[in-house]
């Protein structure tokens, strides 16, 4: 029998139920895109109850996170490429303009306002909260060792940030 560690293991079919021992044959792209759609939708459906969209914290992080007041181009050219879609930014600067989160001087550099700071920190409690629980039973060790992993494959197929 071929040990599990050979780069010739063979790839079993995707399977939810598989035994700890058959983990190492399952297939990578299944189980990191389970674990995206299973958090991202937790984190969406949280922020949906208080009326926020994850891009919406997105932009409110990025506004205040920086030296200097981000443009409206700046902070959609950052943000585009987490976005599901080339317009979603751009929009969601608009709806915190008229929420009155965010306001712009002449220079279309972007603020928050104290509505904004405020909403930007409740939300910053509620993901720590959420990030409590999806990484409850799991140590920082195991954390680390897990996006490590993840990185290096990433890096194995030429990916990674552009």
């Amino acid at each position: 029998m071929e040990s599990l560690d050979s780069p010739s293991t063979d790839q079993a079919p995707a399977d939810p139920a598989a035994s700890d021992d058959a983990l190492a044959n399952q297939p990578i792209g299944y189980w990191s895109g389970l674990a995206h759609t299973a958090v991202t939708r937790h984190l969406r459906d949280a922020m949906a109850r208080i009326d926020v969209t994850q891009p919406q914290y997105w932009v409110l992080n990025r506004v205040n996170g920086g030296p200097s007041a981000p443009g409206r181009e700046e902070v959609v050219a950052q943000l585009t490429p987490l976005a599901d879609g080339p317009h979603e930014i751009g929009r969601v600067v608009d709806q915190l303009l008229h929420r009155g989160w965010l306001r712009a001087d002449d220079a279309r550099l972007l603020y928050l306002t104290d509505e904004g700071e405020a909403a930007r920190l409740r939300l910053r409690a509620l993901v720590t909260d959420l990030r409590a629980e999806v990484h409850e039973g799991i140590g920082d060790d195991e954390y680390v060792a897990a996006l490590k992993v993840l990185r290096r494959m990433v890096a194995n197929v030429g990916g990674g940030p552009s």
